[in-house]
């Protein structure tokens, strides 16, 4: 059913009613995610968490909210199919609401206060996945066929908008409290309850025969969970190690998950009512689509905290700015990247809907593979106009590729598996994006385990201090990325846990030299950039690919105007056959 028609009672203007609500939801989730990823320094601080040994609660509140919302999106979104995609777009406001009010009153500190914030931030995920598993699919129901990139496209800009505002909001707000980080979701979230509520009606076509997959959603739940579970773990040192691959836990998890997604689609081959309609792959937009936008976001997932990491721990240090600072200075440095996609974001949904989604979108593509190629090639203390030139130029390829490719997936379904093909191409982003932070955790990591130790002595004798080496060298490579990450040294915690007369005996020169703020981020730099280069090669490898297969995905193919002319046609066939039965052909 077409809710933009005047005689269902709502007009023309309920497209924007529900475009208002979906735009709400995704500026709030958007917000939420960036502006914990910011203010992660303050959040530590205030319920007094070492980071350098609290590593596995730092990677689960980065972490954790991506991994439970890609595990529950394709399962919200076959149930929306059944249930009506507004009501559960409205029980996701309502369950993030009670999250974002949980984590402001985080009552425990330390530890305990960790847990708390982890199990809150879920509950988050929850209602994050509910309305994001449903946010396309009403636009979609909403929108006539020649204006749904447009809308799609509006509502990837107001994504990135509300990543770069909870950028600043984490820095501005971390500043006075660290629970007002939480607490000014709850303002959107009450709103768009509350409106969403009074304004969104159900438009979609339910399927209510259809059953719950139960064997479906248990596979894919206990694959997928256990799969990201082992991944993160094996980020985490483990005994000696720095990492954990070694982890008994983390072998068994990952195996169990692997056997379990390989199972799945034999399972939903053979139920009548599959969770994930391995059918739609049979439409050649639908497939292809789905596929370059999974490798582009496993190319991107990990980038932005590679570039924060970049900026915080290394380049701002090194030009003066001190580490208190850095969180809030990196987010404005990253201020091209939005601004390009903010420019091209609803350029090319409204050039997709006029001219087709192929070529924009891979040109979009190819654009990032360009952008990453040009950031491998920057040294630690680039020129910021060539790297702000390189995240203006991935945000324009972001735009380009974004909103024609979100609406040629939407397009190619049926109206009634809506809900499901929103929920798959969420979830195969989600997922590719969590495994992406994770896969170049993992590159970074190693590359600094067999390098830092040896730039930290070569550093160390350089300045004459290489009494000092045995014990700095020791830092954990995860410590010092992460300190890096939330913005400090961690040379002064060292410090202060060395016995007195050891700290003593260090000439002053040379405790003003590693605890001011260019020694480290220089010692680091060391370490860290050639695994940096290698993780934008890979990058560009995933962005390339993603040009290729957006190439070859075809035309433009609109699920509603193929079954609309086949319908006329079939009209027309039978209205010939009406007309020769009369003329007794």
């Amino acid at each position: 059913m077409n809710c933009n028609v005047s005689k269902n009672g709502r007009g023309l203007d309920y497209k924007w009613i529900a475009l208002i609500n979906v735009i709400i939801a995704t500026s709030m989730g958007s917000i939420n995610g960036s502006i914990t990823l910011i203010s992660l320094p303050a959040i530590f601080n205030g319920i007094h968490i070492n980071p350098l040994t609290s590593f596995q609660y730092l990677l689960w509140i980065l972490m954790g909210y991506g991994l439970v919302t890609a595990t529950l999106l394709l399962s919200f979104g076959r149930l929306s199919d059944i249930y009506g995609r507004v009501k559960l777009f409205k029980l996701g406001f309502l369950i993030f609401t009670l999250g974002s009010v949980l984590l402001y009153l985080t009552p425990s500190t330390g530890d305990a206060g960790a847990i708390e914030i982890i199990v809150f931030r879920i509950l988050q995920a929850v209602g994050s996945a509910l309305f994001m598993a449903n946010s396309n699919a009403i636009l979609t129901d909403s929108f006539p066929v020649n204006e749904r990139g447009r809308a799609l496209g509006i509502n990837m800009v107001a994504f990135m908008a509300g990543q770069f505002l909870g950028l600043i909001l984490g820095g501005v707000l971390a500043v006075y409290n660290w629970r007002y980080v939480f607490l000014v979701s709850v303002p959107f979230a009450l709103l768009g309850t509350v409106w969403s509520t009074l304004k969104l009606k159900e438009t979609s076509i339910k399927t209510p025969e259809t059953k719950v997959d139960v064997w479906g959603n248990v596979t894919f739940i206990l694959g997928i969970t256990l799969l990201l579970l082992g991944v993160t773990y094996g980020l985490m040192p483990y005994r000696n190690d720095p990492m954990g691959w070694s982890n008994p836990w983390v072998m068994v998890s990952m195996t169990v998950g692997v056997l379990c997604l390989l199972i799945f689609p034999f399972i939903e081959r053979r139920v009548s009512c599959p969770m994930f309609r391995l059918d739609l792959f049979r439409i050649k937009m639908f497939s292809f689509a789905n596929a370059a936008g999974f490798l582009n976001s496993l190319g991107r997932g990990g980038m932005m905290f590679m570039l924060i990491l970049l900026l915080q721990g290394i380049w701002l240090p090194l030009h003066g700015y001190s580490y208190e600072s850095t969180p809030f200075w990196a987010g404005i440095y990253m201020l091209p990247l939005t601004i390009g996609f903010i420019i091209m974001g609803p350029v090319s949904g409204s050039l997709s809907d006029r001219y087709g989604p192929r070529w924009i979108a891979t040109m979009g593509m190819v654009i990032n593979t360009v952008s990453f190629l040009v950031l491998a090639s920057l040294p630690y203390n680039f020129n910021y106009l060539e790297f702000g030139l390189a995240l203006f130029m991935m945000g324009i390829g972001s735009g380009m590729f974004s909103s024609p490719n979100s609406a040629s997936i939407m397009n190619s379904v049926p109206p009634q598996e809506r809900g499901v093909a929103s929920g798959m191409m969420m979830t195969l982003l989600n997922t590719a994006f969590t495994a992406s932070m994770a896969m170049f955790f993992t590159i970074v990591i190693v590359g600094i385990t067999q390098r830092f130790p040896d730039a930290m002595t070569s550093s160390l004798v350089s300045i004459g201090a290489s009494q000092l080496a045995p014990v700095l060298s020791n830092i954990p490579p995860t410590g010092a990325m992460f300190s890096a990450f939330l913005g400090f040294n961690p040379v002064n915690i060292i410090l202060s846990g060395l016995p007195n007369a050891f700290v003593a005996a260090i000439p002053q020169s040379v405790v003003a030299t590693i605890t001011g703020t260019t020694w480290f981020p220089y010692t680091l730099a060391n370490a860290f950039m050639p695994s940096l280069q290698t993780a934008f090669y890979i990058g560009a490898g995933f962005s390339a690919a993603a040009a290729v297969l957006s190439a070859l995905r075809g035309e433009n193919y609109l699920h509603d105007v193929e079954v609309l002319e086949n319908t006329t046609q079939s009209k027309i066939a039978q209205s010939k056959i009406a007309q020769s039965k009369e003329r007794g052909d």
